[in-house]
């Protein structure tokens, strides 16, 4: 798989990942605080979710520059193939 070049999607990844790295770190203070299992579980179940969500936006992205590569620059290519991609989005999205 080659890297994301789009400079936009990569910085929205890594913000995406940013935001579970400090999450992660939440969690880890929630159990040294030694807080309720429960609370503890939830936030583990958000954490999740967002990387589930940002391993779907990441694959998305390599879609639509890869297919963006190989069948051409036609705007209105483009504009048909962010659609489907969307759609796409949304579907993996509900997967989980």
């Amino acid at each position: 798989m080659d890297m994301l070049t789009d400079e936009k999607n990569r910085t929205d990844i890594l913000n995406r990942l940013k935001r579970a790295e400090g999450q992660l770190r939440g969690i880890q203070r929630m159990v040294e605080e030694g807080q309720r299992c429960q609370d503890i579980a939830s936030q583990m179940a958000a954490v999740r979710k967002a990387l589930d969500s940002t391993y779907v936006r990441m694959t998305v992205c390599f879609m639509e520059q890869e297919l963006g590569a190989r069948f051409g620059d036609d705007p209105a290519q483009r504009e048909g193939l962010s659609e489907v991609l969307s759609e796409v989005q949304n579907l993996l999205g509900k997967v989980r």
